[in-house]
């Protein structure tokens, strides 16, 4: 239908306009479709495509705002320009779309999507933070995050190079960071930490791009209060978290009767104390809380310095009880002993017997050698004028081998006590006196030779000392062998020295005066066993068994000389053998007498001496018997007077003489035998000295 035909009716007219705009708003209805809205990422190309339009044929499309990064090619739309998410997320805009005479316009909303491309930072490279010592664990120490453009989840790490286990984080998401243990301010004064934030989780490897940033804290640690003073110097002992600084007192020496002027010298040092919290530094105050009763000292309450106010009148120890406490926390303070020796003054210092002492050592743990006296022990002695009445020996004095441990001196006896290599060695020894701390030194010089373990040898070494012990007991077995041999062939000689020996016992027991007068005190008591005239049954004594002696004066002096000692030869020789025949003969109880005075009754035995003898005239003492008869005992009846001066005559020549060369009897006696010749099996004279 025509709606301009000129004779088309009024109501015609409506109804062909009315159907003229149905068809245009169907039209309309099915033009310019999209989605919206429309995601597209961001760091995109120019020229990208955002999205396509669906248009009808004939129909145009163009881009209301002119502002936005788009525009339209054909049906679609492309970006103009790169986006950046973090510059707009967000893009509206309207387009209008053509179609015939009519037009209508339509928003596309255009949302820019996030891509990873920027890197976590933080807000300082290095952060600076402090934390007191001991504090307890989970205290916090900090909180140090980290930002990303492209979002605000990051994911931290935190490690540590000298106190790996000091400090922790509450979170790998969280960058608080805390105390992990307690730390204590002397033994860690800093720690430096290291913390690490990554925009993507904490996998490995990470899904897609990942960018990370990293910062420095550096954590000092507090010194808190918590020691008290500490005496120096001393030492420490860690005992769990805490610290004990051990301080084994001072010493020093006063004399008696004076008054030190000045600081008393003390050992190690001079008294003094710091606090032991050393990054406090708190100043400390002294003061003597024992052993002044007598107020013989002062302290110096801020130096610690002690002098004297007065002498000591008494001999020994003195121990002070020194106090030391912090000024402004006097609930800190420490405790230590001042022990004062107060002894006589000394006039004059140790001094070493020589200048330099020479020795030689062989091996290790020997005692050494005297090089300049032979055969003799190096003995290194220093004495001390101060104690001459006892010698000069010190008794605090000790000895020492300067800067060397390998050497001891042990009562004044040098040692090794370490394996060394042989080597000329000049050192020094010291002679310390330990009560006043004076010293004197002289040199020492020292061979080392073959030194080794003690006890060590080799098989050569061995090998010759098996040698020479064979040697050895082949020579002692040839000695004992011909000392033997000589002693059964000499067995008279021996007999003659027990009868020597004997009779030299009994004239000891006499009491001696100036010329040597010998009485019979020793001989008038029977129950003496050691005399020589006592004995019982079975061992009585040679003199026993003598005859009543004639007077001395009837016989000539050579001729008593060589009866008596042929006489007590005799006697021994048939005492030995027929002892036990000779009791049973003879039943008459003999008594034993030394005698002056001549006594002829019945059953005594008289020997006589020369009463007075010049000790310097070497007077020989003469044993003079009464009867030479060497079977007396068996023989009841006297002898005739012819017979017996026959019988002197033989023994005169036949008889040895007992010869006492040495006044002196206590101090040894000199025997001498002169036997005949015909007499002995040989023509040497024996002579013995007991």
């Amino acid at each position: 239908m025509d709606c301009t035909d000129p004779h088309l009716s009024v109501a015609k007219f409506f109804i062909c306009l009315l159907l003229v705009l149905l068809q245009a708003s169907d039209a309309a209805s099915q033009s310019c479709s999209f989605e919206s809205p429309v995601e597209f990422e961001e760091n995109n190309n120019v020229g990208d495509v955002v999205t396509t339009i669906s248009v009808s044929p004939g129909e145009t499309i163009t881009v209301t705002d002119t502002k936005v990064p788009f525009d339209i090619n054909g049906n679609q739309l492309i970006a103009t320009k790169v986006l950046d998410r973090e510059e707009t997320q967000t893009y509206g805009f309207a387009i209008t779309c053509t179609l015939g005479g009519g037009s209508i316009s339509k928003t596309i909303v255009v949302i820019v999507l996030d891509v990873n491309d920027n890197e976590p930072s933080f807000d300082k490279d290095l952060y600076q933070e402090n934390v007191e010592e001991l504090s307890q664990i989970d205290t916090v120490v900090g909180q140090f995050p980290a930002t990303d453009l492209d979002g605000p989840l990051l994911y931290y790490t935190l490690t540590s190079e000298s106190e790996p286990d000091a400090f922790k984080l509450r979170s790998q998401s969280t960058p608080d960071i805390l105390v992990n243990r307690p730390l204590d301010y002397d033994k860690v004064k800093e720690v430096r930490l290291i913390l690490k934030a990554q925009d993507t989780p904490l996998t490995s490897p990470p899904d897609g791009p990942s960018f990370t940033a990293t910062t420095t804290i550096m954590i000092s640690i507090v010194d808190i209060d918590n020691r008290p003073p500490w005496f120096e110097p001393c030492t420490r002992h860690p005992i769990n978290e805490a610290v004990i600084c051990q301080n084994t007192g001072y010493n020093g020496t006063i004399n008696l009767n004076e008054q030190e002027t000045g600081v008393l010298p003390l050992d190690p040092g001079p008294l003094y104390a710091i606090d032991g919290d050393s990054g406090i530094k708190e100043e400390i105050t002294y003061s003597i809380i024992f052993g002044n009763e007598n107020g013989l000292f002062e302290i110096n309450a801020n130096t610690g310095n002690i002098t004297m106010r007065k002498p000591t009148d008494v001999v020994g120890e003195i121990v002070l009880t020194v106090l030391a406490a912090q000024m402004k926390n006097i609930h800190q303070l420490a405790t230590t002993t001042v022990t004062l020796n107060v002894q006589v003054k000394s006039l004059h210092p140790p001094e070493f017997q020589k200048a330099r002492y020479e020795g030689l050592i062989t091996s290790v743990g020997s005692m050494a050698m005297d090089l300049t006296i032979k055969d003799q022990p190096l003995r290194i002695i220093a004495t001390d004028e101060d104690y001459i009445g006892v010698g000069g020996i010190n008794p605090h004095i000790t000895y020492s081998v300067e800067g060397s441990s390998d050497f001891a001196i042990i009562g004044g006896y040098l040692f090794l006590t370490k394996n060394l290599p042989e080597s000329s060695l000049s050192i020094q020894v010291v002679a310390t006196d330990t009560s006043n701390r004076e010293t004197a030194t002289a040199a020492l010089q020292v061979e080392l030779t073959s030194v080794g373990p003690a006890g060590e040898f080799g098989i050569v070494d061995m090998a010759a000392l098996g040698a020479t012990l064979g040697v050895l007991l082949f020579l002692c077995v040839l000695v004992i062998g011909l000392l033997v041999y000589r002693m059964r062939r000499g067995n008279a000689a021996w007999k003659k020295i027990q009868e020597a020996s004997m009779f030299r016992s009994s004239l000891g027991q006499a009491n001696q005066k100036e010329g040597i007068q010998y009485t019979n005190e020793a001989f008038q008591n029977e129950d003496d066993k050691n005399s020589t005239g006592s004995g019982g049954p079975e061992g009585r004594s040679a003199l026993t068994s003598w005859d009543p002696p004639k007077p001395v004066e009837n016989i000539p002096s050579e001729e008593v000389n060589q009866s008596s000692s042929a006489q007590r030869r005799t006697q021994f020789s048939d005492n030995a053998s027929d002892s036990g025949s000779d009791r049973a003969d003879n039943e008459k109880e003999v008594k034993p007498i030394l005698t002056k005075e001549r006594r002829v009754e019945e059953g005594y035995k008289s020997v006589w001496f020369k009463e007075d003898i010049d000790p310097n005239a070497k007077e020989e003492v003469v044993i003079i018997p009464e009867n030479g008869d060497e079977h007396s005992d068996d023989d009841d009846e006297e002898p005739s007077s012819d017979s017996r001066k026959d019988e002197d005559k033989h023994l005169q020549r036949k008889s040895p003489k007992v010869l006492f060369a040495e006044t002196d009897l206590d101090s040894g006696l000199g025997v001498k035998f002169d036997d005949p010749a015909d007499d002995s099996e040989n023509d040497d004279e024996l002579n013995f000295h007991l």
